[in-house]
């Protein structure tokens, strides 16, 4: 993910080597208003992953984007039967990924390191760092490492979402990306894709958690702060 919106896919992330070191404070920062976390924001990832694919034993995730390993410590703690592999172009970011993930998965800036057939991608708030003329060969090029009945996840922020925007403009790395309208999102998952579905979700701050137990009946609700796209198939 890059600021600004670069050409080459996998050149997309490298200047996110210059926050590595200190992403969750940066993050922190722009989210401040949420009263929440960058982990809370990864666990409700991880949870939806774990409610909606369920992912049996034995399942090969690729976290594509994975920065530090934030999604992918989450998902390991909810599914410590997968094998979770992270591609992310920022060096710096992969080497903060915890020892726990890189002893049981492929954590690289090397795609020729990741598999060939993953089960579940997941693409957590990478496409508004991409170019939105270079955003359809990107998940080509994803989607090609997707197996027969694998599913490509895709979470990304809400433009509908005002407290999404003020977080946005206040996140440096942020600068200049450009949101996508839920729409957009499912639109690239067209011919060669089967079963797209649509969630809202995180809608919620921290000063109204006691009204999260009801975020599961609003998810066609288009205020979230984020939303997920969860396709099955591949383009062909």
């Amino acid at each position: 993910m890059t600021s600004s919106l670069r050409s080459e896919p996998e050149m997309l992330l490298a200047e996110f080597d210059e926050y590595a070191t200190n992403y969750k404070q940066v993050v922190a920062e722009s989210i401040r208003i949420t009263g929440e976390s960058s982990e809370y924001f990864a666990a409700y990832k991880a949870d939806y992953i774990a409610r909606k694919i369920a992912p049996a034993p034995g399942t090969k995730v690729l976290d594509y984007g994975c920065g530090i390993g934030l999604l992918s410590a989450q998902i390991r703690k909810r599914l410590p039967q997968v094998r979770i592999d992270g591609f992310d172009v920022s060096k710096h970011s992969v080497e903060q990924v915890e020892p726990a993930l890189h002893s049981q998965g492929t954590f690289t800036t090397d795609q020729n390191q990741l598999l060939s057939a993953y089960d579940v991608i997941v693409l957590a708030n990478v496409l508004h760092h991409v170019n939105p003329n270079e955003r359809t060969s990107l998940l080509r090029q994803v989607s090609s490492r997707l197996a027969r009945n694998g599913r490509i996840v895709v979470f990304e922020h809400n433009p509908l979402n005002p407290l999404t925007r003020h977080a946005v403009s206040q996140c440096p790395f942020d600068e200049g990306v450009q949101l996508l309208p839920v729409r957009e999102a499912r639109g690239y998952f067209g011919e060669g894709f089967e079963g797209v579905t649509r969630d809202y979700v995180v809608f919620f701050p921290r000063w109204l958690s006691w009204l999260r137990p009801l975020e599961g009946f609003l998810s066609w609700c288009p205020l979230g702060a984020q939303y997920a796209v969860v396709a099955g198939g591949r383009l062909a």
